[in-house]
């Protein structure tokens, strides 16, 4: 038979106490650092996933802006109404005067003249407001400096020779006619960012008869659609 070598299993050498120490001590240093790994993981997920001090005032100042801005539409939209009520019957009577071709009478005009003043300074200084309800603004205080020419043009043909009346009247009428349709595009656009705001359909469309190429209101109820 052959012959065996070596040491037979249960006479082989135990681990001595400092193999075993070293085992432990392993052991235990990488259970912390795999904690201390997890742990650190979580911390960066949590710091990542949180909106920071600087989003949080970011998303404030955008808060604040949609609430000033709705404000404004509010507000810009009362002060459209008001103006209309004065500015449409004016208008109505410059198209019927040159229409028929009677000069208004002189202190008619002055009169007249005095609204469109009073009526052209509520527009000035005005607030700034996202671009939307600055277009809308411009839009209406363009209308109303129109009217404001119209008037103008009506006045002198109280005061200018007779044979120039015809004329100065035809001017004032056309003048009239692009100070309403400049109006009506302002006033669909002051409707639509109403109903952006949640303040539903707004109308402010002057009371002067339809006019060519002037938007007329969609006839949707007041406030519907907020």
């Amino acid at each position: 038979m052959p012959r065996r070598t070596g040491r037979p299993s249960y006479l082989a050498k135990p681990p001595a106490p400092r193999d075993r120490r070293r085992k432990v001590l392993l052991a235990g240093t990488t259970a912390a650092l795999v904690l201390v790994i997890g742990l650190l993981g979580g911390f960066i997920g949590y710091a990542v996933g949180r909106p920071s001090e600087f989003d949080q005032s970011i998303a404030a100042i955008r808060e604040a802006e949609a609430r000033r801005d709705v404000q404004q539409i509010i507000e810009l939209t009362e002060m459209a109404r008001r103006t209309g009520d004065q500015l449409s019957p004016i208008l109505r009577a410059i198209e019927s005067d040159a229409a028929a071709g009677r000069t208004p009478d002189s202190s008619q005009a002055q009169k007249w003249q005095q609204t469109m003043r009073q009526l052209t300074e509520q527009f000035a200084n005005p607030p700034s407001g996202s671009t939307a309800t600055n277009v809308a603004r411009g839009g209406l205080r363009n209308a109303v400096e129109q009217a404001a020419v119209a008037v103008d043009a009506a006045a002198l043909a109280t005061a200018g020779p007779e044979a120039a009346r015809k004329e100065q009247l035809a001017l004032a009428r056309r003048q009239a006619t692009l100070a309403i349709t400049n109006w009506s595009v302002a006033a669909t656009q002051l409707d639509q960012i109403n109903i952006d705001a949640g303040q539903g359909h707004q109308h402010v469309h002057l009371e002067t008869g339809k006019e060519d190429g002037a938007f007329t209101h969609d006839g949707a109820a007041e406030g519907s659609g907020g």
